[in-house]
């Protein structure tokens, strides 16, 4: 199981990769799921609108952007984009710390390649209380 972070055009301070590596991987444990590799690409709002325009059709800015990439549907490999402009500004907007705000993405992200999904107001509640306890377990 491979994770690996990378920056394009963008700094991003993240804290001690390791353990969070660790984490994701311990994450696709508890949920059933094989992983093969995942990359996290933090960018810009502009580089990450471009993609949501390319692939999704999709013209809206937004903080996150996850490809299933592999062939074998019993195994993930996963590519994840991650604006942290708008980590920045909602971390901002929500009271939270970047670090949290940051975090809670990167595990949004993981979580769809688990299979959660956001689409509907139900999948929604279930996407943040997620969320919710990967931050409390992360950070508790």
């Amino acid at each position: 199981m491979a994770i690996n972070f990378t920056a394009h055009e963008v700094k991003v301070n993240l804290k001690n990769k390791t353990k969070l590596k660790a984490f994701i991987k311990d994450l696709f444990v508890q949920e059933g799921q094989r992983m093969k590799s995942m990359q996290y690409v933090f960018c810009s709002d502009e580089y990450l609108l471009e993609i949501n325009q390319q692939f999704l059709q999709h013209d809206t800015l937004t903080d996150i952007v996850t490809f299933e990439m592999g062939e074998d549907p019993d195994v993930t490999e996963g590519e994840i984009y991650i604006s942290v402009d708008r980590v920045r500004e909602n971390a901002e907007k929500f009271k939270v710390t970047e670090e949290q705000e940051l975090h809670r993405v990167i595990f949004h992200g993981a979580l769809h390649l688990c299979g959660y999904k956001d689409k509907t107001k139900d999948q929604s509640a279930k996407m943040r209380q997620m969320e919710n306890q990967c931050l409390e377990q992360y950070f508790g």
